[in-house]
């Protein structure tokens, strides 16, 4: 069976995913990558490639998606295609690393908070607000994950390199995913990513949020699954 390959966002663990991988099962064997423990993306894309053998599809989430960007940076040839949902391709700007580091030195001082019901807005549309059985899976994700791990996951995201060069290589079949109402990787990132790809398709998903996995989870699967069977053509 081939390989499917999650990659988490920040603050996130593979229950972003749930009813994606239910969607593939049958089709794929599924994976959740590991992004615990490691302060670059580079690590986490080698840790990624080290953790799996042989050829993959591969999924990256919001800070998942510049992991896989530098997944297929690394190893090209080992990534049948690619999914990017709810991110962007370019490093942070100056103010967008304050910010980062800002929340990093609040961490270090006992200030880690996690995802809040009054982060959720960020990361769901108004009407997703409404359903605790969704929003609940984010602040549980982030209440897994903990305070460590965000400080190194907010470093890694902070260093990280431009991806743009990397996609406009990459020629295998790829597929982008963001929500209209997304307002942390806006879906003029998603455009401009598919712009950049060669072989790709762009989904924006009319009135859903960052965690569009969550959010639209039938949605999503069912484009995933409709991509990953055309891999095999």
């Amino acid at each position: 069976m081939s390989q499917f390959v999650f990659v988490p966002g920040l603050l996130c663990t593979g229950a972003l995913f749930t009813q994606q991988i239910a969607a593939l099962e049958g089709r794929a064997s599924c994976h959740i990558a590991d992004t615990r423990g490691m302060d670059s993306i580079s690590a986490m894309a080698e840790k990624c490639l080290s953790d799996i053998d042989g050829e993959f599809a591969l999924l990256g989430f919001s800070m998942g998606g510049y992991v896989a960007i530098e997944v297929a940076r690394q190893a090209p040839e080992r990534v049948r295609g690619l999914a990017l949902v709810s991110t962007m391709a370019k490093p942070d700007t100056e103010e967008k690393r304050a910010q980062r580091q800002g929340l990093v030195e609040l961490s270090q001082i006992g200030k880690f908070k996690g995802v809040t019901p009054r982060l959720l807005p960020r990361f769901f549309s108004k009407s997703a607000l409404a359903d605790e059985s969704k929003t609940q899976i984010a602040i549980q994700m982030g209440e897994e994950v903990g305070k460590d791990n965000f400080i190194l996951q907010q470093s890694a995201i902070m260093a990280r390199r431009d991806g743009r060069s990397t996609l406009e290589h990459f020629d295998k079949p790829s597929i982008v995913i963001c929500g209209t109402e997304d307002v942390l990787t806006p879906p003029e990132e998603s455009v401009e990513m598919a712009e950049l790809l060669p072989n790709s398709q762009l989904h924006l998903l009319e009135g859903i949020g960052h965690m569009s996995t969550i959010e639209a989870p039938d949605t999503v699967s069912d484009l995933l699954v409709e991509w990953y069977d055309g891999l095999a053509d």
